[in-house]
């Protein structure tokens, strides 16, 4: 960047309220969306309000920039990738303005999320229809640039049918509102001598020639194809009363959805709303032997009144096996399919979709294609539905090089040229040697099929090229539209003028001109279009970076591939309203910095990028976005691709501190078991300082603690030497032989819940074996001294890889700890095939217990039947590798006991992180999304469960209220 560069981009900072990047990890992790392209922008903006947005505009018009419009950035096609100056609206346009239940419209700005929109509107009874896979954070402004639709498109249209009026600022900084228009209304625009009514002159001298609208009718994709992204959308302007007899008003947002942000910057959107669909529902979700059949068999399910028709191919099927979230989801599978069609029914009467569900199940038997027809209810529709949504980024997973591309992902056709199309496709993938991946929506014509290519080598990149020129013809020949959803941006804009005609496509330019004279707005989409094969995420035959680490990353070989598959889908960015825990950071600030994926798109760069010989971690740029990173692993289970940059968070900090020294507050958290052990020697007098207030608040500040923290108290005896007093106690009736692994935290902290855990163990009727063993090293792991780590992994694998079987498993309390052994150990530990064999008869005590009832090992009776209202919040660890439905179900098992989860995601301790005095805010403002307030609204009689260590002193702490262990509370119901 030159210094006169430096100098306006300072200058410019200084002029917006929000706030203005152009460092070079803010410019890494914006330079991708979820495309295949990269391209460093030249600055990030975060407009905070309209004045801000004009400020920009002027800018970008003085220095000849573009600006690039971005909301959550899950576009497929690149569209928000470019190397002029990125606006990120997704963190201060987020209100919703008005609700009007009566014209059944809404007034949004641009970065609401889709799906917290709907959360709002509920009790209107209305919500916003289309619905797109990335509804739980993709926005509202995205979807109008990209003109979304989803899967409900067959009955409820798409988001150019539901924009209503579009507030937005032009290319010289007026406002302009669009909206329906008489032809009156129309005709007098065109006199307003200003840049609008130069817009209005000019779409009316555009079309209104005949002969221009009839072959406007001829090259367009064929009108029964409501799914349409293909340039802009001039087919839509002249269907209206302006330009012939018709009863449509003229409406500019025609024009304007779908055009990916390249003619005027949206600031508030009007939206029309649909009544909430009828409550009954059924999915029948028909298996296939081919692909093919279900392609055939899709007319077929379209003649009945379907709400979604959606299909999924063996590949993405696949990709859930080794997916933990979406193995519950995929439980409805039977066999082995190549495809399956999800078909959605829904009435109002549970007796009437009944029959419309036999009624389909009979007309696809009669056919006979599918070889079974499951029908699903209930909530095992929505883990259906989420098993579909995941598919895209569970492309990710493909271990290695070669990934899905995005392409030709989304062509749509006519529904009766859907089979010919689709044998024509498959006969030109069989020419290039590919076998497609089909997720489709099969009942609006549309397919998301992907070529699997390696895009770092330039064999592969021609072939890119070559397949998309080849589908685009293909689509051409059957009048179809080579964007259906996911838009032109740059991989499919090179192709709108073989797809409209150049005729059309010169008229198009004409408009994108009078529109933005300057091209400030998204250049290089749509028009005049960036190469489809250029500027991509990988520099082709580059050679391999070769980056050595302590863990073994060779399951997605190496760390550098393990960030590479992150490919940008976003599912991190999803708000705490919506459930699930990632990305607890984020959630909180709402920068993108502190999402799960600008972590990954960090460590690629840095890692790519970083001159041979020198260290690829000692970067501070990557220090500093890792910084706010909890080690909640909630990517390792919500990501779809399973980008675990909690691991990578470990190696970083190894490998920089290995360079740059370990701080001595990291040393005192790293070791603080070791602090402990030394402290129970004289835990009064250790209490005694943490307690009081003046000697606290030294110990605070000496060591980087916030003082707003309360310190932990360490036990006067460990649970080790009260276990050499019980250790032999005789069970009765012996049920089965446990090890217990007793974890650093709760033999030294929590040693009460030890002894329960002990007691209630015993009173089962379970034995229980004791063997010395090294910590977990959990807080080894957590602070980067990674060859402490391995050395506790290795010990406790040589320890116990001889005694730990189906049949004596390993047991623990403490998830951070017991987790190690199913996770980081298979990483850390000498002995592999021992480090696996442990692991997989490890379990964290609620998870025992619970397969214990469901072996009819356990009963309700052993326990007293008093009743009692528990809520539960568990560790992000148990969420992310177990399942915290077995403390849900555990607390259940007494007759009196009534509990349920709070929706919590991670609590904001995460170990040490809370401590630290300059995460404390972040820490709080995450316990404050969900937990703190639930905890606070319930009733004094309600027992707070948390099976976290650091989740029960960050309740402490939050709500100055106290948090039981699941154990405990099963202990004292224990007759």
């Amino acid at each position: 960047m030159t210094t006169a560069v430096s100098f306006d981009l300072n200058t410019l900072s200084q002029a917006l309220d929000g706030e203005l990047f152009y460092d070079d990890l803010m410019k890494s992790i914006y330079a991708t969306d979820a495309s295949v392209y990269r391209r460093l922008p030249l600055a990030v903006a975060y407009p905070k309000h309209e004045a801000d947005l004009k400020v920009l505009i002027a800018f970008a018009n003085t220095n000849k920039v573009t600006l690039i419009p971005r909301t959550a950035g899950t576009s497929l096609a690149g569209q928000c990738v470019g190397e002029g100056i990125v606006v990120d609206v997704s963190k201060h346009f987020t209100n919703i303005i008005s609700v009007n239940k009566a014209a059944l419209t809404v007034t949004v700005q641009p970065g609401i999320v889709k799906d917290f929109l709907n959360l709002q509107l509920k009790p209107y009874g209305l919500f916003f229809s289309p619905d797109t896979s990335t509804s739980n954070r993709c926005m509202i402004g995205g979807m109008v640039g990209n003109n979304s639709s989803g899967t409900t498109s067959i009955q409820y249209g798409v988001t150019r049918d539901k924009v209503l009026q579009l507030k937005t600022i032009l290319s010289d900084g007026s406002e302009a509102v669009f909206g329906n228009l008489t032809p009156e209304q129309f005709h007098k625009k065109t006199l307003l001598d200003n840049l609008e009514g130069d817009i209005y002159k000019t779409i009316y001298n555009e079309l209104k020639p005949e002969d221009v609208r009839t072959h406007i009718h001829k090259e367009f994709p064929k009108p029964e194809i409501h799914r349409r992204n293909t340039g802009y959308a001039i087919d839509k302007l002249i269907d209206s009363e302006v330009f012939h007899e018709s009863s449509k008003p003229f409406n500019m947002c025609n024009l304007l959805s779908g055009s990916e942000g390249t003619l005027a910057f949206s600031t508030e959107i009007t939206l029309h709303l649909d009544v909430l669909p009828p409550t009954e529902r059924i999915m029948v979700a028909a298996h296939f032997k081919s692909v093919e059949d279900a392609l055939i068999a899709t007319t077929t399910c379209m003649q009945h009144h379907l709400y979604m028709c959606e299909m999924m191919d063996k590949t993405i099927l696949d990709c859930t096996k080794n997916n933990l979230k979406q193995q519950e989801n995929r439980q409805f599978v039977v066999g082995d399919p190549e495809a399956i069609l999800m078909c959605e029914l829904k009435s109002n009467d549970i007796d009437d979709v009944k029959l419309q569900a036999e009624a389909l199940v009979n007309a696809l038997q009669i056919e006979g294609l599918s070889y079974a027809n499951v029908v699903l209810e209930l909530e095992d529709i929505d883990k259906a539905i989420e098993l579909r949504k995941a598919g895209l980024g569970l492309l990710g997973n493909i271990i290695g090089d070669k990934k899905s591309a995005a392409c030709i992902e989304d062509t749509a056709v006519a529904l009766l040229d859907f089979a010919n199309y689709i044998n024509e496709f498959t006969a030109l993938m069989k020419g290039y040697n590919q076998k497609a991946i089909y997720y489709a929506h099969a009942g609006a014509g549309e397919l998301h099929l992907r070529p699997v290519l390696n895009l770092k080598l330039s064999e592969d990149v021609a072939l890119f090229r070559k397949i998309t020129t080849d589908v685009a013809h293909l689509v051409k020949k059957y009048g179809g539209s080579m964007s259906g959803e996911h838009g032109d941006g740059i991989v499919r804009a090179e192709f709108i003028p073989l797809m409209i005609g150049e005729d059309n496509y010169t008229i198009v330019k004409r408009i994108k001109t009078v529109f933005d004279p300057n091209n400030i707005f998204n250049a290089g989409k749509i028009v005049d279009a960036f190469p489809m094969d250029e500027a991509l995420r990988y520099v082709p035959d580059r050679k391999e970076p070769d980056i050595k680490t302590l863990m073994d990353f060779s399951a997605s070989e190496g760390i550098l591939r393990q960030a590479e598959k992150c490919n940008g889908s976003g599912d991190c960015r999803k708000p705490a309203e919506l459930g699930g825990t990632m990305c607890p950071s984020y959630r909180a600030t709402k920068n993108e910095k502190d999402v799960t994926r600008a972590r990954a798109n960090a460590l690629r760069e840095f890692l790519t990028h970083t001159e041979p010989g020198k260290n690829p971690f000692n970067h501070e740029e990557l220090k500093d976005i890792l910084d706010l990173c909890l080690s909640c692993k909630a990517c390792l289970n919500e990501c779809p691709s399973t980008v675990d940059i909690s691991t990578m968070k470990s190696e970083f900090l190894y490998q920089y501190q290995k360079e740059n020294g370990f701080s001595l507050r990291s040393k005192i958290f790293a070791y603080n078991n070791k602090a402990n052990q030394l402290s129970t020697h004289v835990s009064g007098l250790t209490n005694f300082f943490f307690k009081t207030k003046f000697t606290s608040d030294v110990i605070k500040k000496a060591f980087g603690i916030a003082e707003e923290r309360s310190m932990p108290l360490v036990s006067s005896k460990s649970l080790n030497k009260h276990i050499k007093s019980i250790e032999n106690k005789l069970v009765k009736n012996k049920i089965k032989t446990i090890h217990f692994f007793v974890d650093e935290f709760t033999n030294l902290l929590d040693t009460e819940i030890g002894l329960d855990a002990i007691a209630l163990l015993q009173g089962l009727n379970y034995e229980l074996k004791f063997v010395k063993h090294e910590e977990s090293g959990r807080a080894f792991i957590s602070k980067g001294f990674l060859e402490q780590a391995k050395e506790c992994a290795t010990k406790n694998v040589n320890t116990y890889k001889d005694l730990i079987s189906e049949n004596t498993p390993l047991v623990g309390i403490e998830p951070s700890a017991i987790f190690t052994f199913k996770d980081e150990y298979i990483m850390l530990a000498e002995d592999k095939i021992a480090a696996k064999h442990i692991a997989k008869h490890t379990f964290l005590i609620e998870d025992f217990l619970y397969a214990e009832i469901e072996k009819g090992n356990i009963t309700a009776e052993q326990f007293h039947a008093e009743e009692k209202v528990i809520k539960i919040h568990s560790h992000c660890h148990q969420k992310a590798m177990s399942n915290q439905l077995s403390t849900f179900k555990l607390l259940n098992l007494p007759k009196g006991y009534r509990a349920t989860i709070i929706p919590s995601g991670c609590c904001g301790m995460a170990g040490s992180f809370g401590y630290e005095k300059e995460h404390y805010k972040v820490s709080m403002a995450v316990g404050e999304q969900t937990l703190f307030p639930a905890v606070r609204k319930a009733k004094p009689d309600v027992i707070i469960a948390a099976n976290g260590t650091s989740c029960r002193h960050q309740i402490k702490d939050g709500t100055a209220k106290v948090a039981l262990h699941p154990i405990t509370i099963l202990r004292r119901a224990l007759i």
